[in-house]
């Protein structure tokens, strides 16, 4: 009989996102302020703690794993590691999320180690605004990635954009067209109020919504029942089947209910909300107990229970959480 995990509202647990570095050599303006301090060495969980933690979660239920960051191409190891988390028996799929700076040397590797799905996050096609967005960024270098991507054999490739009011709303039709022209997948994210970026969120929120009417005033839309085991909601094109749209809705229509994943930060803190600072501090536990996985499941067991029903975003008001979105793990 397998295990499997469950919340205090029983709601089964199969999908952790686990971050493998707060570090990135991007600064989205949703996601980090202009000036990070990182974590020190010491701090962060070493490749062999991410693997017994992989495992570990995996015999109690896990069947898809995301690797996350940060940006999780820049730590090194991190094919290796893909290799072994990959090989678990149990584990359905293991998928990442990556800014697609890196894809070009090390999309193959990627798949022939074992990583079905990617997300590549993309934000602009103009690259003077990718730039202002990303602050460093070269858009050229993300594009050649995804072709890369795209060209590797990868079970699928989907581009993930943070839309944000007098940012890129407006380029949301191109981007769609860009995906289909590639013939890969888009989701459009709502912004997420995590941390203090410099500037009020509410200023620059988007909803779901308005997204999906900007699109229905030139596609014909038609409604999907599909999922990836995510947070996502989807939609088909009448005239471009091949391109499927996502739409996560943190704000506007959040998917608690439905909430099926924990979020392991790099310095070992599960969190059992996205939008709540409540979590585990698995790294002390693992270098407590070096041989001893008992004590961990207990407590893992044990936090599960207290995972909350919901977040409470409110991007209109003022940041209830202080952690940087590269801290949360992607």
């Amino acid at each position: 009989m397998s295990t499997v995990m469950q919340d205090g509202f029983g709601r089964q647990i199969d999908y952790l996102r686990m971050s493998v570095t707060d570090r990135c050599d991007f600064r989205c303006v949703y996601c980090m302020a202009k000036h990070m301090t990182f974590l020190p060495r010491q701090q962060v969980l070493t490749l062999e703690e991410l693997r017994r933690l992989a495992t570990l979660f995996v015999g109690q239920g896990v069947r898809k794993i995301r690797l996350t960051g940060g940006e999780p191409l820049i730590r090194p190891g991190i094919v290796e590691l893909c290799r072994d988390i990959a090989a678990l028996p149990g584990l359905r799929e293991l998928v990442m999320t990556s800014n697609g700076s890196q894809l070009q040397r090390l999309a193959r590797p990627l798949v022939e180690a074992g990583v079905k799905r990617i997300n590549i996050s993309l934000d602009s096609l103009d690259p003077e605004r990718f730039r202002a967005i990303t602050r460093n960024g070269e858009l050229d270098q993300v594009l050649r990635g995804i072709e890369a991507a795209r060209d590797a054999g990868f079970e699928g490739v989907k581009l993930n954009c943070v839309v944000m009011q007098g940012r890129n709303f407006d380029e949301v039709p191109a981007l769609l067209q860009y995906a289909i022209e590639q013939g890969i997948d888009i989701t459009f994210i709502e912004e997420m109020p995590l941390g203090e970026v410099g500037r009020s969120r509410g200023e620059s929120f988007c909803s779901s919504d308005q997204v999906r009417a900007l699109i229905a005033s030139r596609h014909a839309l038609l409604d999907s029942a599909e999922h990836s085991g995510g947070p996502a909601r989807y939609m088909r094109l009448a005239r471009h089947p091949a391109t499927r749209i996502g739409f996560i809705s943190p704000n506007s229509h959040n998917f608690c209910a439905t909430c099926n994943r924990v979020r392991m930060t790099v310095e070992g803190r599960l969190l059992l909300c996205l939008g709540q600072e409540d979590s585990l501090d698995l790294r002390g536990l693992l270098r407590r107990y070096p041989l001893d996985d008992q004590p961990i499941i207990h407590a893992l067991q044990q936090a599960l229970r207290r995972k909350p029903l919901r977040h409470d975003f409110n991007p209109q008001g003022e940041v209830q959480i202080l952690r940087f979105m590269n801290m949360s793990g992607g």
